[in-house]
């Protein structure tokens, strides 16, 4: 099994060379060795969660955290040409928390949270501070629990006049919707450039919202005959895309 991955954010810069102590202390120490009972003559990984890490050897652990010793500067993970962007309206319970950790698995870059019309749940200016923290957490817990060495940006969230914005950034934006005549498979990938997935909230896409995107150059598109939960839909269409 892939060793664990632990965020360290002060990593120095260059990497530091093999035979280094590394002290890995605070809340995500405690956990790695306290909740992860990690112990001496384990091997870690330790990043700073955008792509930089090594690989050590614990030679200390207590309840305050652990001591590493590096053994070698991974390679430093670079962007690829496409940069895959989840646009989210948020949804009830746990389940926009579940969108974040599925996306995140399966290599989102970056995730926009949105405040759609039909949303039933709505994001006060204090509200959307709170939520925002929890799925940059969920994202960053994901990513370490997939061993990816990088953490999907959690941006501000948009209103869908921001996010028309965004649409325009993006060298290709699908809309997921029902009633797409277009199914994912059909549609060609740039070669680079901003990939942009719209996934609206479990009242849908008000009409009006979907003529604007489709104005502003987004392509409605059809998953399947089935129609998946908010929480679901944008997981299957990234998998659906990074498999090409």
């Amino acid at each position: 099994m892939t060793d664990p991955i632990f965020w360290l954010e002060d990593l120095a810069d260059p990497l530091p060379p093999s035979g280094t102590l590394l002290a890995l202390t605070g809340p995500e120490g405690h956990h790695a060795a306290v909740v992860r009972r990690i112990r001496s003559g384990e091997t870690v990984r330790l990043g700073d969660g955008r792509g930089r890490a090594v690989a050590g050897v614990v030679v200390a652990a207590n309840k305050q955290g652990l001591q590493v010793e590096v053994t070698e500067a991974l390679p430093v993970r670079t962007p690829g040409p496409l940069h895959y962007v989840a646009a989210q309206a948020p949804a009830k319970g746990d389940r926009s928390e579940l969108a974040v950790e599925l996306l995140t698995e399966a290599g989102i870059d970056e995730i926009v949270p949105w405040q759609a019309a039909r949303a039933v749940v709505r994001w006060s200016a204090e509200r959307a501070v709170k939520a925002r923290s929890r799925w940059a957490g969920t994202a960053s817990e994901a990513a370490k629990q997939s061993r990816r060495l990088t953490v999907p940006e959690v941006t501000e969230p948009v209103s869908t006049a921001g996010l028309v914005e965004l649409i325009k950034e993006s060298a290709l934006t699908l809309v997921l919707h029902e009633e797409a005549m277009t199914p994912l498979a059909e549609v060609a990938l740039p070669a680079t450039g901003r990939v942009m997935i719209i996934v609206g909230p479990e009242g849908g896409i008000a009409p009006d919202e979907l003529e604007t995107f489709a104005a502003a150059g987004a392509r409605p598109v059809l998953l399947g005959e089935n129609v998946l939960r908010a929480s679901t839909a944008g997981v299957v269409a990234l998998a659906g895309l990074r498999l090409r």
